[in-house]
């Protein structure tokens, strides 16, 4: 099956110490990026208080540019202060499948920071390029907070388009300042983390207070706000939680890019209002939104301010149209969706109240019911899904496809032959739906990757058909899994024929 890659914008990577690197592993001439496989690979990391690994294929478009690249800033960290490695696992070779899966390798290139001889696992968040990578390596092989000493300092640290969060300590001991140590390294490739004995060196906020205290600086809502509890689960809640903004702006601007990846990544109701941030209309809207969102702060839902211009992927992804903006919708984490276009400022509150109360009728993507449908593979849509497929009482073979996917078109020269072999067996349906354009019962279909093919029998047993791609396999896997009708059943059993 071609794999749907889930690739973040940021890659994962693995580093290790080049001292034990050069020891460790097995290095082709002229590269400094270390070989691994599974026949190495746990005693390498073992060795390493911090490593670094690629999961590749070589096959993959993404990896070879990533290559050299990666290659380059190889042999740059190699001369670093501790000596940085970068290593590499071809994860399309069998005997490292296990290897892959073991490390949650869904896509590539997958890349991950191991620590403390493999016990810490993370994931690179970094950049693709050798200057990008190298200074994201520099940092993450360092103290995951950074004492601040001077105003100077500070302002080195604390960025206006960045989150930097700060301990203030009466002094470095303690459960507190011990605590605030195991946050930082905990969210180091997510955020910069300061720790400093006088609050007169920071930019905001209350410059006599002496801690232990956590000061988080962000560049959205009230700019920083100040903590108090080092419990260990509070401050990750806290951290969580404040680094949200009440309102996600998603616009071409790229510093707002890491907070509408955190948005689309949380697991929380998503609410999403798309408009023309031109309109006269914008500031009304703006300004309603905010507001709404500020009152349901806490109540596991999400808010996100997504101008047209740069939502073209968000437009495709949902099934949206230009012509319904101003427009709001919501998706929540099993799927449904629920929508309201033609939007004007006073219709926010009381449809969010609605879609609270259980009010709403979810929205649902679907092509058009085709008109005609002659075809020997017959075309199913979202809205067609259940009376052709889940409840047509018939013995049904359903391709997911993308019409971008290779495999999905070497397909259907394959898919026609089976359907013409069953073209007078009323009981069979040959069938595809666009998994691209039509919405999913993700509760009764698993599809991460095109094609996928399932089996609904028409006794309602479903299950995915993951056999080879033959005209001859398919209607050979039908006829042993298919459930037979009253007149079959009887022409084929003499005993009923008796009867």
């Amino acid at each position: 099956m071609a794999r749907v890659l889930n690739l973040p914008i940021c890659s994962l990577l693995l580093v290790s110490c080049l001292l034990i690197f050069t020891a460790a592993g097995s290095e082709s001439d002229g590269e400094s990026v270390l070989t691994l496989d599974a026949s190495n690979f746990s005693e390498t990391v073992a060795k390493h208080p911090f490593i670094v690994v690629e999961f590749y294929a070589p096959w993959c478009g993404h990896c070879k540019n990533l290559a050299p690249e990666y290659e380059k800033a190889a042999s740059v960290l190699s001369s670093h202060d501790p000596p940085v490695a970068l290593a590499k696992v071809d994860a399309n070779e069998e005997i490292n499948k296990e290897l892959a899966s073991q490390y949650d390798v869904k896509g590539f290139p997958t890349l991950k920071i191991l620590r403390n001889g493999g016990k810490t696992i993370e994931d690179y968040k970094g950049p693709r390029d050798s200057d990008g990578i190298i200074a994201y390596l520099k940092k993450q092989v360092g103290p995951a907070s950074t004492e601040i000493k001077s105003a100077e300092h500070a302002g080195d640290i604390i960025g206006e388009k960045k989150i930097t969060i700060v301990g203030i300590f009466p002094d470095f001991t303690g459960e507190e300042y011990e605590n605030f140590t195991a946050l930082a390294e905990k969210f180091r490739s997510d955020y910069d983390f300061g720790h400093t004995l006088d609050a007169k060196h920071l930019p905001q906020g209350d410059s006599t207070v002496k801690g232990p205290l956590v000061r988080l600086f962000k560049p959205f809502d009230e700019m920083f706000v100040d903590y108090q509890d080092f419990h260990v689960d509070a401050l990750e809640k806290f951290v969580e939680e404040a680094t949200v903004p009440i309102v996600t702006l998603f616009n071409k601007d790229p510093t707002n890019h890491p907070f509408v990846i955190k948005f689309f990544n949380n697991p929380l109701a998503k609410v999403m209002l798309f408009i023309n941030f031109d309109a006269e209309n914008f500031e009304a809207f703006k300004s309603e939104y905010h507001k709404v969102a500020s009152n349901n702060r806490g109540k596991d839902i999400s808010f996100l301010l997504g101008d047209v211009a740069a939502a073209q992927g968000a437009f495709q992804y949902f099934g949206l149209k230009e012509d319904q903006v101003p427009l709001i919708i919501i998706q929540q984490e099993e799927g449904q969706k629920f929508l309201k276009a033609k939007l004007e400022p006073d219709h926010i509150a009381p449809w969010l109240k609605a879609y609270t109360e259980g009010k709403l009728e979810p929205f649902r993507k679907s092509e058009p019911i085709p008109e005609f449908n002659s075809e020997p593979v017959k075309v199913v849509v979202a809205d067609s899904l259940q009376e052709m497929v889940l409840n047509s009482g018939k013995n049904v073979l359903l391709e997911f496809y993308a019409p971008w996917c290779g495999h999905c078109k070497k397909l259907v020269p394959i898919l026609d032959e089976v359907a013409v072999s069953f073209q007078n067996d009323k009981d069979v349906v040959i069938a595809k739906i666009d998994a691209t354009a039509n919405d999913i019962p993700t509760g009764t279909f698993d599809v991460k990757g095109y094609p996928t093919l399932y089996f609904l029998s028409s006794s309602g047993k479903i299950s995915q058909y993951d056999g080879n791609r033959s005209a001859e396999d398919i209607i050979d896997f039908i006829h042993k899994n298919r459930d037979l009708s009253v007149e079959q059943d009887a022409a084929t059993d003499p005993v009923k024929d008796e009867l």
